[in-house]
């Protein structure tokens, strides 16, 4: 008897551990991006150096979360002159904050197939704040594809100070591709 309860136990625990989805997030084929307005045009830019983890298990959202970061640094708007602005202390303070990240706290599922909400802590320039947003996760051969966007207030991360010509709302959109 004691060797089946043991053979049992095996089993599930072997079964357990395979059956957790923990995929790597990567910078290939993915797409960080952004869209302010400035001067009251949208202008924007993108973030590269994707890395992280996602456990994902549509079955198990409980169990589910996201930790992924971006560089700071690789901002890219096409204007390098821009870019290296928008790396100095004023904005991003690159030098010392270099990565941007995003810590879900809860993952639930929507009532449309396919799409989830999360609720997360954004870090930008040492400061953490709440956000949530809706999102879709594409299966793959070898992970998921997770596509979602969210609105955050610049000046509540301490970004871009007092500039008057920069809107303070600004719509970050997500690609993230996550593979085992």
């Amino acid at each position: 008897m004691k060797k089946i309860i043991l053979g049992f136990t095996l089993c599930f625990v072997f079964f357990t551990i395979t059956a957790q989805q923990i995929y790597k997030a990567t910078d290939a084929g993915s797409k960080i991006h952004f869209i302010i307005k400035n001067f009251g045009i949208k202008t924007g830019g993108d973030f590269t150096g994707l890395a992280g983890i996602v456990k994902f298990d549509t079955k198990n959202l409980e169990a589910s979360y996201f930790n992924v970061t971006v560089q700071s640094t690789s901002i890219d708007t096409d204007n390098g002159s821009r870019d290296g602005h928008l790396r100095k202390a004023e904005y991003f303070d690159a030098a010392t904050y270099p990565q941007i990240k995003i810590i879900s706290t809860k993952i639930t599922a929507s009532t449309v197939a396919g799409r989830f909400y999360v609720f997360a802590n954004l870090t930008i320039k040492g400061v953490t704040k709440p956000i949530e947003f809706g999102f879709s996760a594409l299966p793959q051969n070898d992970g998921y594809f997770f596509e979602g966007q969210f609105n955050i207030n610049r000046r509540d991360f301490g970004v871009g100070g007092n500039s008057m010509s920069l809107a303070d709302k600004l719509l970050v959109k997500l690609a993230v591709n996550a593979i085992k």
